[in-house]
Protein backbone atom coordinates (compact mmCIF):
# COMPACT_ATOMS: atom_id res chain seq x y z
CA UNK A 1 0.00 0.00 0.00
CA UNK A 2 1.22 3.49 -0.87
CA UNK A 3 2.41 5.27 2.31
CA UNK A 4 2.63 8.78 0.84
CA UNK A 5 0.18 11.15 -0.81
CA UNK A 6 0.02 14.42 -2.70
CA UNK A 7 -0.93 17.54 -0.76
CA UNK A 8 -0.81 21.33 -0.96
CA UNK A 9 0.57 23.13 2.08
CA UNK A 10 2.99 25.67 3.47
CA UNK A 11 6.01 26.06 5.72
CA UNK A 12 5.92 29.87 5.89
CA UNK A 13 2.98 32.25 6.11
CA UNK A 14 3.37 34.53 3.11
CA UNK A 15 1.41 36.85 0.79
CA UNK A 16 -0.41 34.80 -1.82
CA UNK A 17 1.71 36.25 -4.65
CA UNK A 18 4.85 34.74 -3.10
CA UNK A 19 5.85 31.55 -4.99
CA UNK A 20 6.23 29.70 -1.66
CA UNK A 21 2.86 30.75 -0.19
CA UNK A 22 1.40 27.37 -1.18
CA UNK A 23 3.48 24.39 -2.31
CA UNK A 24 2.86 21.05 -4.00
CA UNK A 25 4.07 18.44 -1.51
CA UNK A 26 4.39 14.71 -0.94
CA UNK A 27 3.65 13.81 2.69
CA UNK A 28 2.92 10.64 4.72
CA UNK A 29 -0.53 9.16 4.26
CA UNK A 30 -2.44 9.14 7.59
CA UNK A 31 -4.27 6.19 9.15
CA UNK A 32 -7.71 5.94 10.72
CA UNK A 33 -7.76 5.19 14.44
CA UNK A 34 -10.41 5.49 17.16
CA UNK A 35 -13.41 7.43 15.85
CA UNK A 36 -11.51 8.74 12.82
CA UNK A 37 -12.35 8.04 9.20
CA UNK A 38 -9.71 8.00 6.48
CA UNK A 39 -11.33 9.73 3.52
CA UNK A 40 -10.15 9.70 -0.10
CA UNK A 41 -10.60 13.37 -1.01
CA UNK A 42 -12.50 13.85 -4.28
CA UNK A 43 -13.26 17.57 -4.13
CA UNK A 44 -12.69 20.57 -1.84
CA UNK A 45 -14.01 24.07 -1.38
CA UNK A 46 -11.96 27.10 -0.36
CA UNK A 47 -13.18 29.46 2.36
CA UNK A 48 -12.10 32.75 3.97
CA UNK A 49 -10.78 30.73 6.95
CA UNK A 50 -8.11 29.30 4.62
CA UNK A 51 -6.84 32.76 3.73
CA UNK A 52 -6.96 33.94 7.35
CA UNK A 53 -4.86 31.00 8.55
CA UNK A 54 -2.41 31.42 5.65
CA UNK A 55 -2.10 35.20 6.11
CA UNK A 56 1.46 36.53 6.65
CA UNK A 57 3.03 36.01 10.08
CA UNK A 58 6.52 35.27 11.41
CA UNK A 59 5.82 31.65 12.34
CA UNK A 60 7.69 28.91 10.41
CA UNK A 61 6.43 25.31 10.43
CA UNK A 62 8.82 22.35 10.86
CA UNK A 63 6.24 20.05 9.31
CA UNK A 64 4.06 21.35 6.46
CA UNK A 65 0.75 22.93 7.40
CA UNK A 66 -2.11 21.67 5.23
CA UNK A 67 -5.13 23.93 4.81
CA UNK A 68 -8.63 23.09 3.60
CA UNK A 69 -11.88 22.75 5.54
CA UNK A 70 -14.55 21.66 3.06
CA UNK A 71 -14.44 18.14 1.67
CA UNK A 72 -16.43 15.60 -0.30
CA UNK A 73 -14.96 12.15 -0.67
CA UNK A 74 -15.17 8.41 -0.10
CA UNK A 75 -14.42 6.59 3.16
CA UNK A 76 -11.28 4.47 2.67
CA UNK A 77 -10.83 3.13 6.24
CA UNK A 78 -12.60 3.44 9.57
CA UNK A 79 -11.09 3.51 13.05
CA UNK A 80 -11.81 0.73 15.51
CA UNK A 81 -14.38 2.81 17.43
CA UNK A 82 -16.38 4.04 14.42
CA UNK A 83 -20.07 3.18 14.17
CA UNK A 84 -21.56 5.75 11.79
CA UNK A 85 -19.76 4.94 8.51
CA UNK A 86 -18.04 2.13 6.67
CA UNK A 87 -15.56 1.94 3.77
CA UNK A 88 -17.12 2.96 0.47
CA UNK A 89 -19.53 5.52 1.97
CA UNK A 90 -19.65 8.87 0.18
CA UNK A 91 -19.31 11.68 2.73
CA UNK A 92 -18.95 15.44 3.11
CA UNK A 93 -17.73 17.55 6.02
CA UNK A 94 -15.95 20.73 7.11
CA UNK A 95 -13.33 19.24 9.43
CA UNK A 96 -11.56 20.45 12.55
CA UNK A 97 -9.43 23.60 12.82
CA UNK A 98 -7.05 21.94 15.31
CA UNK A 99 -5.99 19.25 12.82
CA UNK A 100 -4.46 19.15 9.36
CA UNK A 101 -6.75 20.36 6.62
CA UNK A 102 -7.92 18.38 3.63
CA UNK A 103 -6.00 19.79 0.67
CA UNK A 104 -4.53 16.31 0.28
CA UNK A 105 -5.37 13.02 -1.41
CA UNK A 106 -6.39 11.44 1.91
CA UNK A 107 -7.64 13.02 5.11
CA UNK A 108 -8.53 11.85 8.63
CA UNK A 109 -11.59 13.27 10.38
CA UNK A 110 -13.71 12.43 13.42
CA UNK A 111 -16.89 10.70 12.23
CA UNK A 112 -19.02 12.82 14.60
CA UNK A 113 -18.57 15.86 12.33
CA UNK A 114 -19.15 14.01 9.03
CA UNK A 115 -22.36 13.63 7.03
CA UNK A 116 -23.58 11.41 4.21
CA UNK A 117 -22.96 13.16 0.87
CA UNK A 118 -26.16 14.18 -0.94
CA UNK A 119 -26.75 11.48 -3.56
CA UNK A 120 -28.10 14.03 -6.03
CA UNK A 121 -24.92 16.15 -6.05
CA UNK A 122 -21.54 15.40 -7.60
CA UNK A 123 -18.47 15.66 -5.37
CA UNK A 124 -17.61 19.24 -6.38
CA UNK A 125 -21.11 20.52 -5.64
CA UNK A 126 -21.22 18.60 -2.35
CA UNK A 127 -17.87 20.06 -1.28
CA UNK A 128 -19.36 23.56 -1.52
CA UNK A 129 -21.85 22.91 1.28
CA UNK A 130 -20.43 21.69 4.62
CA UNK A 131 -18.73 24.72 6.22
CA UNK A 132 -21.29 27.26 5.03
CA UNK A 133 -24.32 25.07 5.74
CA UNK A 134 -23.13 24.15 9.24
CA UNK A 135 -22.34 27.80 10.00
CA UNK A 136 -25.72 28.96 8.71
CA UNK A 137 -27.63 26.12 10.40
CA UNK A 138 -26.04 26.70 13.81
CA UNK A 139 -26.44 30.47 13.53
CA UNK A 140 -30.12 30.31 12.59
CA UNK A 141 -31.40 27.43 14.68
CA UNK A 142 -29.07 27.41 17.70
CA UNK A 143 -27.95 31.00 18.27
CA UNK A 144 -30.88 32.94 16.82
CA UNK A 145 -33.23 30.18 18.08
CA UNK A 146 -35.40 30.37 14.95
CA UNK A 147 -38.21 27.84 15.00
CA UNK A 148 -38.39 24.94 12.55
CA UNK A 149 -42.17 25.30 12.80
CA UNK A 150 -43.16 27.38 9.78
CA UNK A 151 -46.36 28.70 11.37
CA UNK A 152 -44.29 30.24 14.18
CA UNK A 153 -42.33 32.31 11.66
CA UNK A 154 -45.18 33.99 9.81
CA UNK A 155 -44.41 37.72 9.61
CA UNK A 156 -40.96 37.34 11.17
CA UNK A 157 -38.01 38.94 9.39
CA UNK A 158 -34.33 38.02 9.11
CA UNK A 159 -31.70 40.49 7.92
CA UNK A 160 -28.58 38.89 6.42
CA UNK A 161 -25.61 41.25 6.04
CA UNK A 162 -23.52 40.08 3.07
CA UNK A 163 -26.10 37.83 1.46
CA UNK A 164 -24.02 36.91 -1.59
CA UNK A 165 -21.20 35.10 0.22
CA UNK A 166 -21.08 31.38 0.88
CA UNK A 167 -22.81 31.47 4.28
CA UNK A 168 -25.35 34.08 3.22
CA UNK A 169 -26.33 32.04 0.18
CA UNK A 170 -27.16 28.99 2.30
CA UNK A 171 -28.67 30.95 5.19
CA UNK A 172 -31.14 32.58 2.80
CA UNK A 173 -32.27 29.19 1.51
CA UNK A 174 -32.57 27.70 5.02
CA UNK A 175 -34.55 30.71 6.26
CA UNK A 176 -36.95 30.59 3.31
CA UNK A 177 -37.54 26.89 4.03
CA UNK A 178 -39.04 27.85 7.40
CA UNK A 179 -41.08 30.73 5.94
CA UNK A 180 -39.08 33.69 7.23
CA UNK A 181 -39.06 36.94 5.29
CA UNK A 182 -35.42 37.38 4.25
CA UNK A 183 -33.81 40.78 3.73
CA UNK A 184 -30.31 40.43 2.28
CA UNK A 185 -27.68 43.10 1.72
CA UNK A 186 -25.81 43.36 -1.58
CA UNK A 187 -24.32 46.36 -3.35
CA UNK A 188 -23.24 45.35 -6.88
CA UNK A 189 -25.72 44.30 -9.56
CA UNK A 190 -24.19 40.82 -9.83
CA UNK A 191 -24.45 40.26 -6.07
CA UNK A 192 -28.03 41.58 -6.03
CA UNK A 193 -28.89 39.13 -8.81
CA UNK A 194 -27.23 36.28 -6.91
CA UNK A 195 -29.06 36.87 -3.60
CA UNK A 196 -32.36 37.11 -5.46
CA UNK A 197 -31.62 33.69 -6.99
CA UNK A 198 -31.10 32.30 -3.46
CA UNK A 199 -34.60 33.48 -2.50
CA UNK A 200 -34.17 36.86 -0.77
CA UNK A 201 -37.44 38.80 -0.53
CA UNK A 202 -35.89 42.26 -0.13
CA UNK A 203 -32.41 43.48 -1.11
CA UNK A 204 -30.77 46.55 0.45
CA UNK A 205 -27.26 48.05 0.30
CA UNK A 206 -24.93 47.57 3.28
CA UNK A 207 -22.96 50.68 2.23
CA UNK A 208 -25.98 52.84 3.09
CA UNK A 209 -28.03 53.41 6.25
CA UNK A 210 -30.00 50.21 6.81
CA UNK A 211 -32.98 51.55 8.77
CA UNK A 212 -33.98 54.18 6.21
CA UNK A 213 -33.79 51.57 3.42
CA UNK A 214 -36.00 49.20 5.42
CA UNK A 215 -38.50 51.97 6.10
CA UNK A 216 -38.80 52.56 2.36
CA UNK A 217 -39.87 48.91 2.17
CA UNK A 218 -42.42 49.51 4.99
CA UNK A 219 -40.30 47.52 7.42
CA UNK A 220 -39.80 49.14 10.83
CA UNK A 221 -37.46 46.54 12.35
CA UNK A 222 -36.30 42.92 12.05
CA UNK A 223 -36.56 40.03 14.48
CA UNK A 224 -33.17 38.55 13.63
CA UNK A 225 -29.86 39.76 12.19
CA UNK A 226 -27.14 37.48 10.83
CA UNK A 227 -23.93 39.46 10.33
CA UNK A 228 -21.50 37.94 7.82
CA UNK A 229 -19.25 40.95 7.23
CA UNK A 230 -17.37 43.42 9.46
CA UNK A 231 -19.22 43.26 12.77
CA UNK A 232 -18.00 46.64 14.02
CA UNK A 233 -18.72 48.44 10.74
CA UNK A 234 -22.37 47.39 10.86
CA UNK A 235 -22.84 47.40 14.65
CA UNK A 236 -24.73 50.70 14.98
CA UNK A 237 -26.89 49.82 11.97
CA UNK A 238 -27.74 46.44 13.48
CA UNK A 239 -28.64 48.03 16.81
CA UNK A 240 -30.92 50.48 14.97
CA UNK A 241 -32.87 47.85 13.03
CA UNK A 242 -33.16 45.03 15.57
CA UNK A 243 -36.61 44.70 17.13
CA UNK A 244 -37.13 44.79 20.89
CA UNK A 245 -36.23 41.32 22.26
CA UNK A 246 -34.60 40.53 18.91
CA UNK A 247 -31.46 38.49 18.35
CA UNK A 248 -28.20 39.27 16.51
CA UNK A 249 -25.57 36.69 15.57
CA UNK A 250 -22.22 37.32 13.88
CA UNK A 251 -19.55 35.04 12.43
CA UNK A 252 -16.97 37.82 11.92
CA UNK A 253 -14.44 38.62 14.66
CA UNK A 254 -14.14 42.28 15.65
CA UNK A 255 -10.95 44.25 15.15
CA UNK A 256 -12.27 46.97 17.46
CA UNK A 257 -14.57 46.89 20.48
CA UNK A 258 -18.31 47.35 20.01
CA UNK A 259 -20.77 49.02 22.37
CA UNK A 260 -23.07 46.32 23.76
CA UNK A 261 -24.95 49.11 25.52
CA UNK A 262 -26.67 49.94 22.24
CA UNK A 263 -28.71 46.74 22.69
CA UNK A 264 -29.71 47.28 26.34
CA UNK A 265 -32.98 49.21 25.98
CA UNK A 266 -34.25 46.67 23.48
CA UNK A 267 -33.13 43.70 25.62
CA UNK A 268 -31.63 42.38 22.41
CA UNK A 269 -29.33 39.35 22.40
CA UNK A 270 -25.95 39.06 20.72
CA UNK A 271 -24.05 35.81 20.13
CA UNK A 272 -21.14 34.46 18.12
CA UNK A 273 -21.22 31.52 15.73
CA UNK A 274 -17.94 29.72 15.12
CA UNK A 275 -18.41 26.46 13.25
CA UNK A 276 -15.23 24.92 14.70
CA UNK A 277 -16.17 25.42 18.39
CA UNK A 278 -17.66 21.95 18.91
CA UNK A 279 -14.64 20.08 17.57
CA UNK A 280 -12.17 22.55 19.10
CA UNK A 281 -13.51 21.87 22.60
CA UNK A 282 -14.84 18.34 21.99
CA UNK A 283 -18.23 19.44 23.30
CA UNK A 284 -20.94 16.88 24.11
CA UNK A 285 -22.96 18.44 21.26
CA UNK A 286 -20.26 17.66 18.69
CA UNK A 287 -22.42 14.89 17.19
CA UNK A 288 -24.98 17.51 16.11
CA UNK A 289 -22.71 18.44 13.20
CA UNK A 290 -23.11 14.89 11.86
CA UNK A 291 -26.88 15.23 12.32
CA UNK A 292 -27.07 18.67 10.71
CA UNK A 293 -25.04 17.56 7.69
CA UNK A 294 -27.36 14.59 7.21
CA UNK A 295 -30.30 17.02 7.38
CA UNK A 296 -28.64 19.30 4.81
CA UNK A 297 -28.00 16.29 2.55
CA UNK A 298 -31.66 15.27 2.73
CA UNK A 299 -32.76 18.83 1.98
CA UNK A 300 -30.49 18.87 -1.08
CA UNK A 301 -31.91 15.54 -2.25
CA UNK A 302 -35.44 16.89 -1.77
CA UNK A 303 -34.58 20.06 -3.76
CA UNK A 304 -35.25 22.26 -0.72
CA UNK A 305 -31.77 23.77 -1.03
CA UNK A 306 -29.24 23.88 -3.86
CA UNK A 307 -25.47 24.07 -3.95
CA UNK A 308 -23.81 27.48 -4.23
CA UNK A 309 -20.87 26.73 -6.53
CA UNK A 310 -20.01 29.79 -8.60
CA UNK A 311 -16.34 29.10 -9.45
CA UNK A 312 -14.66 25.79 -10.41
CA UNK A 313 -10.87 26.24 -10.43
CA UNK A 314 -9.89 22.82 -11.78
CA UNK A 315 -7.72 20.20 -10.10
CA UNK A 316 -6.30 20.45 -6.58
CA UNK A 317 -2.77 21.87 -6.85
CA UNK A 318 -0.80 24.84 -5.54
CA UNK A 319 -1.30 26.99 -8.63
CA UNK A 320 -5.09 26.65 -8.64
CA UNK A 321 -5.35 27.08 -4.87
CA UNK A 322 -3.34 30.31 -5.11
CA UNK A 323 -5.89 31.58 -7.62
CA UNK A 324 -8.69 30.65 -5.22
CA UNK A 325 -7.01 32.41 -2.28
CA UNK A 326 -6.41 35.50 -4.41
CA UNK A 327 -10.07 35.57 -5.43
CA UNK A 328 -11.23 35.30 -1.80
CA UNK A 329 -8.82 38.03 -0.71
CA UNK A 330 -10.36 40.37 -3.30
CA UNK A 331 -13.43 40.49 -1.00
CA UNK A 332 -15.70 40.28 -4.03
CA UNK A 333 -16.44 36.55 -4.20
CA UNK A 334 -19.98 35.45 -4.98
CA UNK A 335 -20.96 31.92 -3.92
CA UNK A 336 -18.36 29.19 -3.45
CA UNK A 337 -15.05 28.17 -5.06
CA UNK A 338 -14.42 24.45 -5.61
CA UNK A 339 -11.53 22.31 -6.89
CA UNK A 340 -11.73 18.65 -7.82
CA UNK A 341 -9.29 15.74 -8.15
CA UNK A 342 -5.49 15.60 -8.20
CA UNK A 343 -3.13 15.75 -11.18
Amino acid sequence: MENTMKAVGLYRYLPIDNPESLLNLTIPKPQAKGRDLLVRVKAISVNPVDTKIRSPKEKVEKEPKILGWDVAGIVEEVGEDCSLFQPGDEVFYAGDSTRQGANSQFHVVDERIVGKKPSTLDFAAAASLPLTSLTAYEALFEHLAISHNKSSNVGKKLLIINGAGGVGSIATQLAKNVDLTVIATASRQETRDWVKQQGADVIINHHQVLLSQLQKENISDVDYVLCLHSTEMHWANMADVIAPLGKICSIVETEESVDLGLLKNKSATFSWEFMFTKSLYQTPSMITQHEYLDTIAQMAEDNQIHDTVNHHYGTINAENLKKAHKQLESDSTIGKIVLEGFD
